[in-house]
């Protein structure tokens, strides 16, 4: 389900970035959670890029299962 973060919760597993309070999240039926939707993960000044993920959306365009339980 897509949820908003209420409190930081440390580390999302798939970027490695925070997981902050206000952050749209995907909790997994395991209650493993994730970034939901567009995450700013931050900006190369020399190139002008800027880089957005939606982690738990593009795990599961190649996977079916949680990435930290894969056996569930």
């Amino acid at each position: 389900s897509e949820d908003v973060l209420s409190k930081d919760a440390g580390e999302c597993a798939i970027c490695l970035e925070e997981l902050q309070q206000g952050d749209t999240i995907a909790r997994l039926p395991c209650l493993c959670i994730y970034h939901k939707g567009q995450v700013f993960l931050g900006m190369h000044i020399q190139f002008q890029k800027v880089a957005f993920s939606g982690c738990i959306d593009e795990w599961f365009e190649v996977n079916r299962s949680c990435p930290e339980h894969p056996s569930d």
